[in-house]
């Protein structure tokens, strides 16, 4: 009977184990974070807002909103193309109706004609998970249509136990978005027309998006909970500013010197589109697909 305990427990550790590994994704073989040295926040970032609502401890930035204000932070310089990306740990509990962002965007040099490119958390209801949202405009809403191209998903990890690093990777051929150095969606220049090239500032911020945030809406901030916190770390910012010269080469997310995905990171972007992908605007029958020839097959 002993034996047979031992083996049922083996058997059941191995299973869990098995289990553990199915969801979450293949290793990507490359880790770009890796080639990036980390920068104190003081030297490529400023205040953009909330100062009273911002704190350094040790290396971490604290942002947090409550009912008087939100807050939020810019880099110094403007850049053209390049590897942006640091850690951040979310709030638990409920924090629906609040954006916790880390973004590229020129909206204040081009205002109602900018590009962006969005890193944000959508805020949650208890026991729900956080949706990480990616998404990219061109050119703004100067048509008086603000043309979003979302791409949505649920972790395979739990953003408010431990730091984890997400980035973006612009280059002049595609935006590479990153969770731990995996892939998540590649989107690539198919047109000067569908593709962000003015250049952008990086910037991070936390508000009050209670009209769309969660749910479309549906649940709004509760300041009974507040403050609402967000902790940002580790930063990695290399790339081509504005100010370089012509020459200046853009980094890359790819072990190959001429750039792209490996098609182990292809596996494992694949791997996450399969499994964590909530939202694809592509899928969704309702957008007009005249404005995103992108999608088109």
């Amino acid at each position: 009977m002993a034996i047979t305990l031992i083996s049922l427990l083996f058997i059941s550790q191995i299973l869990g184990s098995s289990l553990a590994n199915a969801y979450w994704p293949p290793q990507p073989g490359y880790w770009p974070s890796s080639k990036v040295r980390s920068m104190s926040f003081y030297k490529g970032f400023r205040n953009l807002w909330g100062p009273q609502h911002q704190r350094m401890d040790q290396n971490a930035l604290t942002i947090w909103l409550d009912s008087t204000s939100g807050s939020g932070f810019k880099s110094v310089k403007p850049f053209r193309s390049g590897y942006f990306g640091a850690s951040i740990k979310l709030q638990q509990g409920y924090t629906a109706g609040v954006i916790t962002a880390f973004y590229l965007s020129n909206s204040e040099a081009h205002p109602g004609f900018h590009d962006e490119v969005d890193i944000e958390f959508l805020g949650t209801t208890f026991g729900k998970p956080y949706t990480l949202q990616t998404n990219v405009y061109v050119r703004g809403s100067g048509d008086g249509k603000i043309i979003g191209r979302e791409m949505k998903f649920h972790l395979w990890f739990d953003p408010t136990k431990a730091f984890h690093h997400y980035a973006v990777l612009w280059s002049p051929r595609d935006i590479i978005f990153l969770v731990d150095d995996i892939p998540i969606r590649r989107y690539p220049r198919k047109s000067a027309e569908t593709f962000p090239l003015r250049p952008m500032w990086l910037y991070g911020s936390i508000w009050d998006a209670s009209s769309w945030a969660t749910e479309d809406g549906k649940y709004k901030a509760d300041y009974r909970y507040q403050p609402f916190v967000a902790q940002y770390t580790n930063f990695k910012v290399i790339g081509c500013t504005a100010y370089s010269s012509p020459r200046c080469r853009p980094v890359s997310a790819s072990p190959y010197p001429s750039g792209g995905l490996s098609r182990q990171q292809y596996q494992a972007m694949r791997w996450v589109q399969s499994h964590n992908m909530v939202y694809n605007y592509c899928m969704d029958p309702k957008r007009d697909h005249s404005l995103t020839p992108e999608c088109w097959r």
